[in-house]
């Protein structure tokens, strides 16, 4: 045989192939490959496994976290400040910077072990056909043109050509995001252009055996699969930085520069004036160290993992800190339909039978709802309960609650524990059936009869109940029950019947007919039936999801739900959730005729996509972002691994995820529950508020300190601060207050707002202005009160004394000032407890420092009297009125969306 010509068959459709073609193609056969074949093609394509073409070593990812402008500034901050004798503070931003390196590892460890992940779900064995005998194989050693044996319970170990399907069914949910187990055939296919969801006659790797047996010839192994297709975009997918990185980054450099630049002024302007060489590099380091907020990293930090915390009590996990920040910006979720946007449980919504169309209330598996004879409350037929009680001996599975919790949870079919719910509701217990009508016999459910028969003893003898498709249920039927009995089925009440079910299918409900049999055998249980009815059901959207959503229109956000699932179903949840606003609902099919520049071009209009593969949700992903907008995906299944890693917020199911996508995910949901994103959203933008808070308290803080120390330099004043009374005012007066910023409660009306710019970044306008105003007045304050007292002929101790104590107050009134950007102080001026409390405890430690001679003689300061600190009070709160002015002048003639 010549393996150059299957290695040709890179592109082949091979559901389009019959069995025949597709042996013939791969040189194959029914008796499997030979054991030398079968080493020689192992060595052209290698095994079976998933390769990361490029891996990153543990070491290389840590060194990689020292690159970060912020830690290398923090690195020489600790070099100065043990230069300068301060081994507390060296030894504090030495455990902030390890903190910070040692989060940025883990962060980017977990994820490069996504593909790690795509690999573990890979089958470890497989029963494959060689030398005309079954054998149990390592999966690895497969190859293409192997005759693999499927059964129940097995993982499929490669893609696959099925050659043989008896009632087999598998399990895609991880692969294609298909709600139910697939029924699987083995004749060719004639669309070329069908997604795996839809290549009913193909088994892919990763995926599982549900029910029945098979065999297939494999066609591709490793990265040649749809997994390894996976794998590979995952390895593509490039993370881009959060916008909050990007602005630290900045951040970063342009106070290096300013560190460097007054430092050096300074310097120069001091041997200029005679002042000795050391004492002057000595206080230009001490700036230096000013400069750079130390606390900055200690206090983005904190405020992340506070707001971790209070998300996940709102159960949202978050994976990357960073991407917290990404969240307050989010302005597109596209958001799996199944479990997220619905509860993932089957229910039955609405009953047909003897031209009664009875709705029922209740969701999910819960077994409380009631039931509505044509629209109204009036009573229900007679032969409901009939129709419920077949229905639910009809079926295998049990509603049952999980471990007491009140969580009802279905063990079986999704299908059938609709049914047996629905029979809950209306007081028919599954048990206490089962009990008093015991099944004797049965007729499985296969994919060429569509139909499940059981037979049970009863009081009056063997009875058949069968449930199936309507068309093949009602064909079998003679008559019909109504509510004068037993009455004969003629041709024109079967048509009504099946109307009925094409209306209810066109509603997007899964319809089952439900018919019985009395004095059944095994030979006649499926002939001359009689009629019970028609079942409706459909997985529901959550009720809380309809208000999440409704919460994302008033906040500016819009939801494209993105599903594997059939467009019609998509279309009836998006309309039940209020998704639909007149935009487009498209297949992936549409999707791979556009072009990308197309796809751009449209894909703000779109509101649904049905029926998806994973390239398809990356170029959705893809042309949102290349639209400037910043996207949420959400996703659980291997399929949604490279749109995960790819959006700005990649969002995984902690329930029903796979591990695959939440080592790809930033986020993952602990409730499956759509409303947690928008919770977590809220979240995101009220921690995103805080960062801009205290960034700006923190430069404002540091503009006022290097104006203060320049202007004097500049106008050839004696040094307003000592190099200790300035890491003082860096380290402990502008750490605590910050932290507490990083805690102030969130403003009100978050949600009501548009989504912020991603662009813009933190220094908006009103940040900058407020930022250089809040600098600028306390550097003239602080300068002018510094020259009035050596004026006033007090000494120069005392002067200094009174300048730095002015310039810690003036901070604290500016860390009021700051809790909002847009709004007065006085709006709750206290609502921040922990702000209060670190201001009550900074004024005790500036008590200490003037007043106990220990720490004067350290710092250099003296004990003020009355009348100074009237003066220092009466300057220092200037500071107010002159930022609430800037506020309000802001709002008056620069409104803008911020």
């Amino acid at each position: 045989m010549s393996t150059n010509n299957i290695d040709a068959n890179a592109g082949t459709h091979w559901h389009t192939l019959t069995a025949e073609e597709t042996f013939a193609r791969l040189e194959s056969g029914p008796d499997g490959l030979s054991s030398g074949e079968a080493a020689r093609r192992l060595e052209q394509f290698g095994p079976n496994e998933l390769q990361a073409q490029r891996r990153i070593s543990p070491w290389s990812i840590l060194f990689e976290q020292f690159k970060n402008v912020l830690i290398v500034i923090l690195l020489l901050a600790t070099a100065l400040s043990a230069f300068l004798g301060h081994g507390v503070e060296a030894i504090a931003i030495t455990v902030i910077v390890l903190f910070a390196v040692i989060l940025g590892f883990i962060q980017e460890f977990r994820a490069e072990r996504a593909i790690e992940a795509l690999r573990e779900m890979a089958a470890p064995s497989a029963t494959v056909i060689r030398d005309g005998r079954d054998q149990r194989l390592p999966a690895r050693e497969l190859v293409p043109g192997d005759l693999i044996v499927l059964a129940t319970g097995d993982k499929i170990p490669a893609d696959a050509r099925l050659t043989e399907a008896i009632n087999l069914q598998t399990e895609e949910a991880p692969l294609t995001g298909e709600s139910t187990p697939v029924e699987k055939h083995s004749r060719a296919l004639q669309d070329d252009t069908l997604p795996p969801a839809d290549q009913r006659n193909m088994a892919f790797a990763g995926t599982a055996v549900t029910y029945g047996r098979g065999r297939a010839v494999i066609a591709a192994t490793g990265m040649a699969t749809e997994f390894g297709k996976i794998a590979r975009m995952l390895e593509e997918v490039d993370t881009a930085k959060t916008p909050l990185q990007k602005n630290l980054d900045r951040i970063g450099k342009s106070l290096a520069r300013a560190a460097f630049a007054v430092v050096f002024v300074i310097v120069v302007l001091g041997l200029f004036r005679g002042q000795p060489f050391v004492e002057m590099l000595i206080f230009g380091v001490a700036l230096a160290v000013a400069v750079v907020p130390e606390a900055l990293p200690a206090v983005v930090t904190i405020s992340l993992a506070l707001g971790v915390k209070r998300m996940v009590r709102r159960n949202a996990l978050i994976r990357r800190l960073p991407a917290v920040e990404t969240l307050g910006s989010t302005s597109v979720i596209c958001s799996d339909k199944t479990g997220t946007l619905t509860k993932d449980e089957m229910t039955v919504r609405r009953l047909y039978l003897a031209g009664y169309m009875i709705d029922v209330s209740g969701t999910g598996y819960e077994p409380n709802g009631s039931f509505s004879t044509n629209g109204s409350g009036d009573g229900t037929p007679k032969p409901l309960s009939t129709l419920l009680q077949a229905a639910a001996l009809a079926s295998d599975a049990r509603v049952e609650q999980k471990n007491g919790s009140g969580i009802w949870e279905v063990k079986g079919d999704p299908t059938e524990g609709a049914l047996v719910v629905v029979a809950s509701k209306a007081g028919l217990n599954k048990s206490e059936l089962d009990a008093q009508f015991s099944r004797i016999a049965e007729i499985p459910f296969t994919a060429e009869t569509k139909r499940m028969t059981t037979l049970h003893q009863t009081p009056d003898g063997v009875v058949a109940y069968t449930k199936g498709a309507p068309e093949v249920i009602v064909q079998s039927c003679v008559s019909q029950l109504t509510e004068a009995g037993v009455e004969p089925l003629d041709d024109a009440c079967r048509a009504e019947v099946l109307e009925c079910a094409r209306q209810m299918a066109g509603e997007a409900l899964r319809v089952l007919a439900v018919a019985y049999k009395p004095q059944a055998t095994m030979e006649t249980a499926e002939k001359d039936m009689t009629l019970l009815g028609l079942a409706g059901m459909i997985d529901p959207p959550r009720q809380e999801a309809k208000a999440a959503v409704h919460k994302c229109e008033e906040a500016g956000i819009k939801v494209i739900m993105i599903t594997g699932d059939h467009p019609l179903t998509a279309k009836a949840v998006a309309e039940e959730l209020g998704l639909s606003k007149g935009g487009r609902i498209v297949n992936g099919a549409e999707i791979e005729l556009m072009d990308d520049s197309q796809l751009e071009r449209e894909v703000e209009s779109i509101e649904v996509c049905a029926r998806v593969s994973p390239a398809h949700k990356l170029r959705v992903v893809t042309a949102l972002q290349k639209r400037g907008q910043v996207v949420a995906m959400t996703g659980d299944g291997v399929n949604d691994a490279p749109a995960l890693k790819k959006a700005d917020i990649g969002i995984a199911m902690g329930i029903t995820g796979t591990d695959v996508s939440k080592e790809a995910a930033a986020m993952t949901l602990l409730d499956d529950n759509f409303a947690s994103i928008v919770a977590a959203v809220e979240e995101g933008r009220g921690i995103f508020s805080n960062i801009k808070k205290y960034l700006m308290y923190l430069l404002s803080s540091n503009i006022g300190e290097i104006g203060l120390m320049a202007g004097a330099s500049l106008a050839g004043l004696p040094l307003p601060l000592s190099a200790v009374q300035i890491l003082y005012v860096n380290l402990a007066t502008d750490g605590l207050p910050a932290l507490a910023l990083a805690v102030d409660p969130p403003e009100r009306g978050l949600m009501q707002r548009p989504p912020r710019d991603p662009h813009t970044g933190i220094f908006t306008r009103p940040v900058v202005l407020l930022m250089l105003v809040g600098g600028v007045w306390s550097a003239i304050v602080n300068l002018g009160l510094f020259v009035w007292a050596l004026n006033s002929g007090r000494p120069i101790a005392e002067a200094m004394t009174m300048t730095f104590v002015s310039l810690v107050l003036i901070q604290f009134f500016k860390a009021y000032n700051f809790r909002s950007d847009r709004h007065s102080v006085l709006r709750e001026p206290f609502a921040n407890k922990w702000l209060n409390l670190a201001i009550l405890w900074e004024l005790i430690m500036l008590a200490l420092v003037l007043y106990v001679p220990v720490l004067e003689r350290t710092f250099g300061t003296v004990a003020l009297p009355v009348r100074d600190w009237l003066i220092i009070v009466a300057a220092a709160l200037t500071v107010s009125p002159v930022l609430e002015l800037t506020k309000w002048a802001e709002r008056r003639w620069f409104v803008e969306l911020r």
